[in-house]
């Protein structure tokens, strides 16, 4: 999400003037919220489990595993990595606007993710549990106390971060790798008419606890289908445990040391000028060629090798999800590095200037994503949770690319900001902002 700030003429920060936007920047970030639709679909319309084992939901086949395929290669991961580099170089280019202008931009900073966390709250609770928002707003608080160092130290401690994150997953399914031996030595010895210890009870007990989350039966799937097909109240009482899950073990187990680390990376590339454009064409091909060639082939390695292993969560937990985990930001530099060209060198200028208007308004078009699809899929609305198969949902993606892509320049040649970019600026200001061009 956009986090820049423009200094005017007065000595207070305000929001980014329209003609000091960095246009490298909202072209990528456009980009990335149209392209992270492509995953967050699965997650508004299919049950939860497609966290673990997409091939629980639906066909698995044919087109739909192609489509699937196509996503996962492309895409997962991919754009959130993109948004987290933007976000932190979002940090230095606030940072620098206000300097250069002699202004405190701290307290602005901080309440401008304070409300980013309360609107995160909201969307999670209220509309989806798949939200970013939160996480984005408690790793924006923390990098802010490395926004001085240099650009080399950033990368370099980003990626720190993120081995840190891999060697806690891979703890993880290591220890309920751990677990699960137990139970079945546990279960083997029951079957034999063997007493079990208290500690054998313990293992076969944790082990049922996690097949509810990591291999649920299809009882626990049809629950969760007809709660979303439901009342928002049935909804809800789905919702708001994996809303708390996402926002609590998943963050501090997974999403934190990803996140962090590649924000930090961000800033790295904001600071070296990577991220607005500045370096020459050469370097982006280069990085561009770089990522695809060398990031691509890990992801395709790790992806039919979990579909080969009929994605068993252990084995993907202990290494199977590394591959993606880290060529996915080889290849978000590569998406990156291919964007900034086309826009350098004027190519399909009617794109990158539509991608541009939806950046601009990138909270705005992420958050019309929830409402849109919640209403399709829930049962507030159409109803169709869980009943539509990949091909088609891949279409419906096609389809509001091409809304966005249509209404984002018109709603900016009327209005400057995008109505939640508003609102947001509006609670950061304390001051209802302009909003007519």
């Amino acid at each position: 999400m956009n986090i820049e700030n423009n200094m005017l003429s007065q000595p207070v920060l305000a929001p980014v003037a329209a003609q000091e936007r960095i246009a490298t920047i909202d072209v990528i970030r456009g980009m990335a919220v149209l392209g992270i639709l492509i995953i967050n679909i699965d997650f508004f319309a299919l049950p939860s489990i497609i966290i673990f084992n997409p091939s629980l939901v639906g066909n698995f086949d044919g087109i739909n595993l192609l489509t699937w395929e196509f996503g996962y290669f492309f895409f997962f991961e991919k754009m959130m990595a993109v948004f987290s580099m933007l976000f932190g170089g979002g940090l230095i280019l606030m940072m620098n606007r206000s300097e250069k202008n002699n202004l405190q931009f701290k307290n602005i900073y901080y309440r401008r993710l304070m409300w980013l966390l309360i609107i995160g709250l909201i969307h999670a609770y209220v509309f989806w549990y798949g939200d970013i928002l939160f996480p984005y707003a408690i790793c924006g608080m923390i990098i802010y106390l490395f926004r001085r160092r240099s650009p080399k130290f950033l990368i370099i401690l980003g990626i720190l971060m993120l081995l840190i994150g891999l060697i806690i997953y891979s703890g993880s399914g290591f220890g309920i790798g751990y677990v699960r031996d137990q139970a079945i030595q546990a279960q083997a010895a029951l079957d034999a008419g063997k007493e079990i210890g208290p500690d054998q009870q313990g293992m076969l007990q944790a082990w049922k606890q996690m097949g509810v989350m990591f291999s649920p039966s299809s009882e626990t799937l049809t629950k969760e289908i007809n709660a979303y097909r439901g009342s928002f109240s049935d909804a809800f009482m789905i919702r708001w445990p994996m809303s708390i899950m996402m926002q609590t073990q998943a963050f501090l187990f997974m999403m934190f040391w990803r996140i962090f680390g590649i924000m930090l990376i961000g800033m790295g590339l904001m600071k070296s000028g990577f991220l607005a454009g500045d370096k020459s064409n050469k370097t982006y091909l280069v990085w561009m060629i770089s990522g695809y060639v060398i990031g691509l082939p890990i992801v395709a390695y790790g992806m039919t090798t979990a579909i080969a292993h009929d994605f068993d969560f252990i084995r993907f937990m202990m290494y199977g999800a590394h591959f993606n985990y880290l060529a996915s930001i080889l290849v978000a530099v590569a998406h990156t590095s291919l964007i900034i060209l086309l826009y350098k060198k004027g190519l399909f200028s009617w794109l990158t200037s539509r991608l541009q208007a939806v950046g601009r308004m990138a909270l705005s078009n992420y958050l019309i994503h929830t409402l849109v699809f919640t209403t399709i899929f829930y049962g507030h609305g159409f109803g169709l949770f869980g009943g539509i198969e990949r091909f088609w949902l891949l279409l419906m993606v096609l389809g509001m690319w091409i809304i966005q892509l249509l209404y984002s320049p018109l709603w900016l040649r009327h209005f400057r900001f995008g109505p939640a970019e508003w609102l947001w600026r509006s609670l950061t200001y304390w001051k209802k902002q302009p909003m007519r061009m």
